[in-house]
């Protein structure tokens, strides 16, 4: 869902959303009607952001529950935003890089959507500010779901139970692309997960809860002269997101001709410095994520931990915090043992609908 290709997606969406507004004549309301409902984070997370024009409410939360799942939001009605961000293999795809309608593959490689809620920007180069914003650029992906806009909202709204649903959550009217990224946006910001075994030992006072390996891989993961790791991925006295939400070049996507094979943000942002740079992710859950960076290129946490004890590949803009480590075997596994015991709690109530177990 978050693998997009970049170039033209701005006036796509932009005549997406002129053409799903032209005939509606009585909008529905674009804030929740609902009773409010808090979002608990995890040990370990942070209290949970939320704008205020879109407050969680029990029905918008189902909404984007049962939107996240559907297929139809895609041309030939294969492809859901569960199809990159898979519940069963921590809310990401498995693939190299994401695969869209008709097997098309796309660019990059889909992030997870655990804790994104966190995020200060959506997408590998930064170009949505909201979840909900984010929610609308899949749609119109030719090399995504590849529909749009007013198709996908013209078969949502022909459906009797969606239009009940709406109504319900947003009060009567028409149903609109902005009630339909609020909603997601509502589901997708119940996907938290915390209470990792890093979680219990760091903030909740079991200094049993992760192994003497993984612990020695904190230390090392900490000290800028050692790993130098949470220069980036940072971490905080009282909860860690393992991220800082900035664009670094690691050197990532550099081909054998010192060529980039992605500019990253300098697509959105036009600025050299952004050449071949992109967003910190989150290690939350890392190891259910492979494989690794922007375009897939990383199979294991072991080459990860390999790639960054060489300091990357060197190119112009290679980030100044990156610097080779030297760091034994024993150091590069024990830092692998400490990403592992970033495995946390699964959300509850996030697959399909009528499995509320999962």
């Amino acid at each position: 869902m978050l693998n997009l290709r970049v170039s033209a997606l701005h006036t796509v969406l932009l005549t997406g959303c002129l053409a799903v507004c032209v005939g509606c004549r009585t909008p529905a309301s674009e804030k929740p009607i609902g009773k409010v409902v808090a979002i608990k984070a995890p040990l370990g997370l942070p209290p949970v952001p939320i704008p205020a024009d879109n407050p969680p409410t029990a029905e918008t939360i189902a909404l984007g529950r049962k939107l996240f799942y559907d297929p139809r939001l895609s041309k030939d009605k294969t492809v859901s935003c569960a199809s990159c961000h898979n519940p069963n293999i921590g809310f990401a795809d498995g693939r190299p890089i994401a695969q869209g309608v008709g097997g098309l593959t796309g660019k990059r490689n889909a992030p997870t959507l655990l804790n994104a809620a966190y995020g200060t920007l959506q997408f590998w180069d930064g170009r949505a500010l909201t979840l909900e914003t984010q929610a609308a650029f899949p749609m119109v992906d030719p090399l995504e779901m590849n529909q749009a806009h007013d198709v996908s909202v013209s078969k949502i709204r022909k459906d009797p139970a969606y239009k009940a649903e709406f109504a319900q959550a947003f009060g009567p009217g028409t149903i609109t692309l902005a009630i339909i990224e609020k909603s997601l946006a509502s589901f997708e910001r119940t996907l938290l997960s915390g209470n990792s075994a890093f979680d219990r030992y760091e903030y909740g006072g079991d200094k049993q809860a992760m192994t003497p390996a993984a612990i020695n891989g904190l230390a090392i993961f900490k000290d800028p002269k050692r790993g130098n790791c949470a220069v980036c991925h940072t971490m905080g006295e009282h909860d860690s997101l393992f991220t800082n939400y900035r664009f670094h070049n690691t050197g990532a996507g550099v081909n054998g001709a010192g060529e980039f094979t992605d500019l990253g943000r300098f697509g959105q942002t036009q600025v050299d410095k952004d050449t071949g740079a992109f967003k910190t992710p989150g290690l939350r859950n890392v190891a259910l994520t492979a494989p690794y960076m922007h375009d897939g290129s990383l199979k294991t946490l072991k080459d990860v931990v390999d790639f960054y004890a060489g300091g990357g590949n060197s190119n112009p803009y290679l980030d100044h915090d990156m610097k080779a480590l030297h760091l034994s075997a024993q150091d590069r596994a024990d830092l692998v043992a400490f990403l592992e015991a970033l495995t946390g709690d699964m959300p509850a109530n996030a697959g399909p609908p009528g499995n509320d177990s999962k």
